[in-house]
């Protein structure tokens, strides 16, 4: 029988961009500044989607392991719970 998460996350792409937002400062502190000063209505996969976006305009298109952060493999709804947490 063939395990169905990737470390309790859906799969690697999903488990490897929320590695890197832990574990990098410059990626957690932006992650942290886009929940802090979000509209108060924004959900947290929206907020998901912000960092994506935010990552994308500084050119950083991919995880250091080279998982791009608007792949379509990324659980959304598992990175919105991500930055509910944070």
């Amino acid at each position: 029988m063939s395990a169905t998460t990737y470390n309790g996350y859906t799969n690697y792409e999903t488990w490897n961009a929320a590695l890197w937002i832990q574990n990098d400062e410059f990626l957690y502190n932006t992650a942290k500044a886009i929940v802090e000063f979000a509209e108060p209505d924004c959900t947290p996969i929206y907020n998901w989607q912000r960092f994506v976006r935010c990552m994308e305009n500084g050119q950083r298109f991919t995880t250091g392991d080279g998982v791009r952060w608007d792949s379509a493999k990324i659980n959304d709804f598992q990175m919105g719970a991500l930055f509910e947490e944070l």
